[in-house]
Order: C-alpha cells, then sequence, then structure tokens
C-alpha cells in the first residue's frame, strides 16, 4: 500500500494502534519525511539511572497522544516513523553502566583512577564504547539524511546526540546549537568519561561547524562552566533560569524573552532538549532533577516562534526521560516529542 492509500484509510481520531509505528501512524521510515532514532544508552549517568528505557517508553506512551494538532493542519500527515531500537546497544549500556556505578563508587570513596589499574580500565574501556556509540548515531542520523529525511534522536542519557551533530556538520557549513536544559553540560571529560552526558556541549563546541551555542534554563552548574560561557567571546550565549524568573518578576513577558533568544540565533539551528529544562514536576524521574524550569506549553511556544521567525532547525533531539513507576514522564515526553517534530518538519517545508 503507497503512502498516499494509507493516509486515505487511516482515521487519526481512532484509537493508536499498537502494532503500528509510533504515535499509532501507519508509515514505515521510508515514507516518513522525518525519522526518529532511539538510542538507549546511559552510561555515564552519575545521578539515577533509567534513560536507557525512555525510547521504549516513550514509543510505547505515543498511542495515547491525539494526532490533532491545533498550529498544524494535518500534521499527522506528513509523517513520523521511529527507526527500531537497537538492542545490541542496550544491552552494552547495561553491562557498561554497572562498571560505571562501580568506578563512580570508588571515585566517592577517594580513589584515584592515576593509583588505581582497574578504574583506568574501566575508564579506558567505557571511553572506547562511547566512541563506538557515537559513531553509530552519526551513522544512522546520514543514512536517514542522504533520504532527505528530517532527522531526530530520543535517549537515554544526553551523550546520545554528539554523533547527530558530527552528522550535520558533514552536511551544513554553519549552525547553532540550541539547548533547552537544567545543567549546561561543559565540564571536561566529567568523573574521567570523556563523553559524559555532563560534557556533551563541551565536546559539542569542539565542532567547528557549531558557530554558537544559545543555552536556555540553565540553573544547575559550576564555577568553571559559568566561566567558560563568560570567556567565549560570545560564541556560548547563556539565558540562566534565574536571570529569566527575574525578568518575569519585573515585568518581561515569556514573549518578550523569546525575542531576545531568537535574535541570538542563526538562520540555521540544531535543537538540544533534555527534559530536565522542564519543572521537574513534569519529569519527576529523570536522571538529576532540579527544582525551577519550564512548563511544557513555554518551551512549545518559543519552538514555534523560532519557526515562524524563518529558521530552520535542522535535527533535534530529546533526552533524559526515564519512566519510572508509571507512564508519566514518558506521557509527557511523547507528547513533546509529537509537537516539537510537526514544528521542526513544518520548519524545513515538509
Amino acid at each position: 500500500m503507497s503512502k498516499a492509500e494509507k493516509i486515505k484509510k487511516f482515521d487519526p481520531n481512532n484509537l493508536g494502534d499498537k502494532n503500528a509505528n509510533i504515535f499509532g501512524l501507519p508509515f514505515t521510515t521510508d515514507e516518513a519525511e522525518l525519522v526518529i532514532i532511539p538510542v538507549p544508552w546511559e552510561v555515564t549517568v552519575s545521578y539515577s539511572a533509567g534513560t536507557a528505557k525512555g525510547p521504549q517508553a516513550i514509543f510505547d506512551a505515543s498511542f495515547q497522544v491525539d494526532l490533532f494538532d491545533p498550529d498544524i493542519a494535518g500534521a499527522w500527515k506528513t509523517g513520523i516513523a521511529m527507526d527500531e531500537i537497537n538492542a545490541v546497544l542496550h544491552k552494552k549500556s547495561n553491562t557498561l553502566r554497572k562498571k560505571a556505578e562501580k568506578y563512580i563508587g570508588m571515585l566517592e570513596d577517594g580513589e584515584l583512577p592515576a593509583k588505581h589499574a582497574g578504574m583506568q580500565k574501566i575508564q579506558k574501556k567505557i571511553n572506547s564504547a562511547c566512541v563506538e556509540m557515537n559513531a553509530w548515531v552519526k551513522t544512522r542520523t546520514l543514512h536517514f539524511m542522504n533520504r532527505n529525511k528530517v532527522v531526530a534522536l530520543i535517549g537515554g542519557d544526553h551523550s546520545t546526540p554528539l554523533g547527530m551533530m558530527q552528522a550535520l556538520a558533514e552536511k551544513h557549513k554553519s549552525f547553532a546549537v540550541l539547548q533547552i536544559d537544567a545543567h549546561a553540560d561543559l565540564r571536561d571529560a566529567f568523573e574521567g568519561f570523556e563523553f559524559s552526558h555532563a560534557s556533551i556541549m563541551f565536546n559539542a563546541l569542539k565542532i567547528p561547524q557549531i558557530k554558537k551555542l544559545v543555552q536556555v534554563g540553565i540553573r544547575d552548574y559550576c564555577e568553571s562552566e559559568a566561566e567558560l560561557v563568560k570567556k567565549s567571546h560570545g560564541r556560548v550565549k547563556c539565558f540562566y533560569d534565574r536571570d529569566i524568573k527575574h525578568k518575569m518578576y519585573n515585568g518581561s513577558t515569556w514573549a518578550d524573552i523569546c525575542r531576545e533568544i531568537i535574535v541570538s540565533l542563526p538562520e540555521k539551528i540544531y535543537l538540544s532538549f533534555d527534559i530536565d529544562g522542564l519543572d521537574p514536576k513534569l519529569c519527576p524521574n529523570t536522571g538529576t532533577p532540579v527544582a525551577g524550569g519550564f512548563e511544557a506549553e513555554q518551551i512549545l511556544f518559543l519552538i514555534q516562534q523560532i519557526v515562524e521567525s524563518g529558521r530552520t532547525i535542522l535535527a533535534f533531539d530529546i533526552n533524559e526521560v526515564a519512566p519510572g513507576k508509571n507512564e508519566w514522564d514518558a506521557n509527557v515526553g511523547a507528547r513533546l516529542l509529537y509537537r516539537i517534530a510537526n514544528l521542526v518538519a513544518r520548519s524545513n517545508g515538509k
């Protein structure tokens, strides 16, 4: 059956068919205009685990999402599909996570890798595995980009999208990263792990094509990260959560602040969204929740304004969704994924 025939026969008002692809949509990755790459990986998480289960949890929760989008008529017809979850990658993450927990425990006990051969071995093994994971993500991203697909990624922890940024750098001479997050993620090899979830933006800045990093909602960061922002000569622009809230208390509207954010962005953007950028009532089981943050609609409003400004969101990720004991976090993640995917597809003319 062709895509056109599937659209004709599909009822978007019906219950989601759990035998279908994500959101109950009938499209394959060949037919969809936007393809989601799931990355079930959380080896270096430093607080609570569970994000490796995020892609499956979001997929399962997606069938409860209504497909009507009030901003984009017939948005579902564009086609969204999720790639298969890599079971080998997930198994490897679980195995290495146990080694990382042992290593982190030793660090907390005052042991140093420089004086402990066993810790050095674990560190080397995990850093090597992360290189392989990044390479897989890059290859998979290019696979779909070369087929004229808009790509998205769902993690896993926030270390997972580096390969996607590297893939974009092969296709675009210049772009910015817009990071929505509670954490700055600018630590150099946090806990000795070069590709730590806390180092994703430090590593992203090593990509020459990323001309600017715009951070929004940051509220948990160390002194060295603050100094890196200050000394970046404008390459890193941070809209701290504290500053945003103080402006709003003094009478600025969220729309005013969104305009400031958008002015700081170039034409081409990669969106990296750590779910802990939201108020933790919306993501209580995320790896490192922090008081403060945004409402879901605030983020959707910002993204909508970016798209309406004429800028292009080349690709995006959503990370750090951990299902916990119920579907709440995954439910929130799935609903945000659908709305953001529609907006990103629209910004690419899909």
